[in-house]
């Protein structure tokens, strides 16, 4: 019998930087973006943790700060406007987040599809730790029956995407209660740490990257030289 067409395989570039601050995310997206826009990948996914930042997208978000910036700001915790979508979120330790910078024209032309297929990536993480997971019809992000797990914003520029994912794991839930996340008043947050599951970023970080590799037909490869401009 003859073989079947061979599933054709994205090239793709992971980058686990660890804890960076929000604007040398930002630098790492663009460098990321770079080689991504010359053809060195179809992809490349960062991995990587922030320090405290409350991020406000394009939605808007500065209704939904609940504590004043002042106080944010004596507290050393950064708020920053950004070119993603959604309203406000918070990021901080313990928290993963991940920026896929893919060249959509290399898979599906359809911001829709790739939201959707992200979350589906998040979803099957967390089965993983048998949790069930699922969506909510109004809002973007995964969420544990009414709690918000992870939040989903991305932009998209010449269909190369941006911005991402973040994944509550272990983080300071405290956090969301200084804002209203993602403008969503009438459900919470939870985290891994929360439903009960204990694992370490690094770790749920594996099987995040398995997971968007499985569902985008991924195959990950070795950096080639110097991977930043």
């Amino acid at each position: 019998m003859a073989a079947g067409p061979q599933k054709l395989m994205h090239r793709c570039l992971l980058l686990q930087p660890g804890l960076v601050n929000y604007d040398t995310g930002l630098v790492l997206q663009r460098e990321a973006r770079a080689l991504v826009e010359n053809g060195r990948y179809d992809g490349i996914l960062l991995l990587l943790e922030h320090p405290p930042v409350v991020t406000i997208g394009r939605g808007g978000g500065d209704e939904n700060l609940v504590a004043h910036p002042a106080w944010f700001k004596a507290r050393g915790i950064a708020v920053a406007h950004t070119d993603r979508g959604g309203n406000v979120t918070g990021h901080n330790p313990g928290q993963l987040v991940g920026y896929p910078i893919f060249d959509l024209a290399k898979w599906r032309q359809d911001v829709h599809w790739f939201v959707h297929t992200l979350e589906e990536a998040i979803i099957r993480t967390l089965a993983r730790y048998r949790l069930t997971a699922g969506r909510k019809a109004k809002y973007t992000g995964v969420w544990l029956a009414d709690d918000k797990i992870a939040a989903i914003g991305v932009s998209v520029k010449r269909w190369i995407t941006g911005h991402g994912f973040a994944l509550n794991v272990a983080n300071d839930l405290a956090l969301f209660d200084t804002i209203v996340p993602c403008g969503i008043k009438e459900f919470g947050v939870t985290s891994l740490a929360r439903a009960g599951v204990a694992a370490a970023v690094p770790e749920v970080a594996a099987q995040v990257a398995a997971e968007i590799a499985a569902v985008f037909d991924i195959e990950y490869s070795e950096p080639q030289g110097v991977e930043t401009q």
